[in-house]
C-alpha cells in the first residue's frame, strides 16, 4: 500500500477542520469521468462525516487522455487565488461535459471574477507550476490513475464507491481512537 508521500499543509485547498481525525485527499483530474462520477460520492462522504473529516483536493491532469484537464485545473487554481476555489471545483465537475474557455470564462463571471485576468493567466502559464508541483507530488506517492484517495496517508485501493469509502474510512477512525 502506497503513503502520501507530500504532507498535507496549509497550502492544500482544503475543507473541514485540520484537526479532524480523518483526513482524505484526493487527486482529481476535472475531465476524468470516473473523477466526475466520484465528485457527487465525496459530497455525501463529507455530509456524513461532517467534522470528522478534513477533505484536500490535488490536481492530477491526465492531459494526454484529457486535453482540457491541465486548462480546468489551471481555472480552478486561478479561482483559488481569489478565494473561490471550491465553487469552481464544484461547478468544472458539474459541467464536465462542456470543459474549454467558453466555460471557464463563464463561471469566472458567476463567480465575480475577471475574465481577462483569467484568460491572461491561462496564456501566462500562471498557474502551470502549482497543478504541475500536485501531478509530481501524486506520482510520487504511486498516484498513476484519477481519481485516487489516501485516507490518513495510507493510499485507498479498493472501490470508491460510497459503502467502500465510508467503511474505509470508519476502519481509520478506529484504528485512530
Amino acid at each position: 500500500m502506497s503513503k502520501l508521500k507530500i504532507p498535507v499543509t496549509a497550502a492544500d485547498h482544503s475543507q473541514g477542520s485540520a484537526d479532524a481525525p480523518i483526513t482524505l485527499v484526493e487527486y482529481g483530474d476535472y475531465q476524468c469521468p470516473q473523477c466526475g462520477r466520484a465528485y457527487p460520492i465525496v459530497k455525501r462522504v463529507q455530509k456524513h462525516f461532517g467534522k470528522r473529516l478534513h477533505f484536500i483536493f490535488r490536481n492530477f491532469p491526465l492531459g494526454e487522455m484529457h486535453p482540457e484537464a491541465e486548462s480546468a485545473a489551471e481555472s480552478a487554481e486561478f479561482a483559488g487565488a481569489n478565494n473561490k476555489f471550491w465553487e469552481m471545483h464544484d461547478t468544472l465537475f458539474e459541467n464536465q461535459d462542456e470543459l474549454g474557455l467558453n466555460l471557464y470564462l463563464s463561471l469566472a463571471a458567476q463567480l465575480n471574477l475577471s475574465g481577462e485576468a483569467l484568460e491572461q493567466a491561462l496564456e501566462n502559464d500562471e498557474f502551470t507550476e502549482r497543478v504541475r508541483a500536485d501531478f509530481s507530488g501524486g506520482v510520487r506517492s504511486g498516484v498513476n490513475g484519477t481519481p485516487t484517495f489516501f485516507i490518513n496517508g495510507q493510499r485507498h485501493d479498493a472501490s470508491f464507491d460510497y459503502p467502500d469509502l465510508v467503511a474505509a474510512i470508519d476502519e481509520a477512525l478506529a484504528a485512530s481512537a
